[in-house]
């Protein structure tokens, strides 16, 4: 069985897979990975033939996998060091590409019809583009939700902090639904004018895929048709493994 973890600035997200199947999914926070024992989760780390890690936490990587190989006894794979994402990166600087978004961007060409925009709503929310031949354009990048919310709270001397949550109605009537009408409806709302947007400059419709932790919450005011894939960038992880192998890696 494959293990694979996708450790982002928030969150380590981690799937083993049964061939293309995943048979379990669990998150790690990632400050305090240090501290929490992957053999909590992983009951029968022997099953593992294999790991792979995707990461956008320099700081974490090296010591996630040897974490990982000591209680597995397999080294995993680093994409973008081991492993390339074999999709076409039309990126002016390539290199500058998270690795999670070429990952999104290969598991969604594999997995749905392009063009297609995959909207990754996480600490950050980011936008990508596949174009019809499945190659990379490039996207967007923006502060996700949890970072506008904060910001708020560190910037302002009477605005508190809020948890994320649903707003009880648009037009708020006290602070802190005020707050989260803002943040939630002008999130979504900047996703349905982003998307429209890049439809119009790609002269074609698109797809919309979205995944990441607080996709559900934009789905849920958003305007824009979204095929909702959780789990999109572990897929990405175990086909990139899957194509690896085949190139004899």
């Amino acid at each position: 069985m494959l293990l694979a973890i996708d450790i982002g600035n928030t969150n380590i997200s981690c799937g083993i897979f049964k061939g293309s199947r995943l048979i379990k999914q669990f998150d790690i926070p990632t400050k305090s990975c240090l501290k929490t024992g992957f053999s909590k989760k992983l009951k029968n780390p022997a099953e593992i033939s294999a790991a792979i890690i995707c990461s956008v936490v320099p700081a974490r990587t090296g010591i996630i996998s040897r974490k990982i190989a000591a209680l597995t006894g397999k080294t995993p794979y680093i994409i973008g060091k081991d492993l390339a994402v074999p999709i076409k990166n039309l990126y002016r600087k390539p290199g500058q590409v998270g690795k999670d978004r070429l990952v999104n961007a290969y598991a969604a060409s594999i997995l749905y019809q392009a063009p297609l925009i995959v909207i990754d709503s996480g600490t950050a929310i980011t936008f990508d583009v596949i174009s019809k031949n499945k190659a990379y354009l490039g996207g967007l990048i923006l502060p996700g939700m949890e970072i506008s919310l904060k910001a708020l709270k560190e910037n302002t001397a009477l605005l508190p902090r809020v948890k994320l949550t649903k707003p009880q109605t648009l037009i708020g009537r006290d602070t802190k639904n005020s707050i989260l009408s803002g943040i939630v409806f002008g999130t979504a709302d900047l996703c349905d004018g982003l998307a429209k947007r890049i439809k119009h400059s790609l002269r074609r419709n698109a797809l919309v895929i979205a995944t990441g932790g607080n996709v559900r919450l934009i789905q849920e005011y958003s305007n824009v048709h979204m095929e909702i894939d959780k789990n999109l960038t572990l897929k990405g992880i175990n086909f990139i493994y899957k194509h690896g192998i085949k190139k004899h890696i």
